[in-house]
């Protein structure tokens, strides 16, 4: 399957609106991106963007876990990256308070 440059572009710049200090779930970029149940089609885009043109290590699973394997080297990379930015992982997962948007979604919830 041939990704066309507008999908390619639109979950661009929803990884690039991941607020530095916070993540996003693959599923949830997806959504922003205007292209809901398609997290997987979010991670390969990611695995073949150029190196250093997105902030991908703010890309994280639903669960709070990074979706590399414990201790690789891409783990231990994303990790540090997030470390810099003030994102604590806590048990092998990042906390809720870290992940982009969600405060946003239950502040509408609430208060419409």
């Amino acid at each position: 399957m041939t990704t066309t440059d507008p999908i390619r572009e639109a979950i661009f710049a929803a990884v690039r609106a991941i607020p530095r200090g916070r993540v996003a779930a693959y599923g949830e970029v997806a959504a922003r991106a205007g292209l809901p149940r398609r997290a997987r089609l979010v991670g390969r885009l990611l695995r073949e963007a150029p190196s250093g043109a997105l902030p991908w290590h703010r890309v994280v699973r639903s669960d709070g876990r990074l979706a590399f394997p414990p201790d690789s080297e891409p783990w231990l990379t994303q990790r540090e990256r997030l470390s810099r930015e003030g994102v604590v992982m806590t048990g092998g997962r990042i906390p809720a308070r870290f992940f982009a948007w969600r405060d946003e979604d239950l502040d509408a919830a609430l208060w419409g």
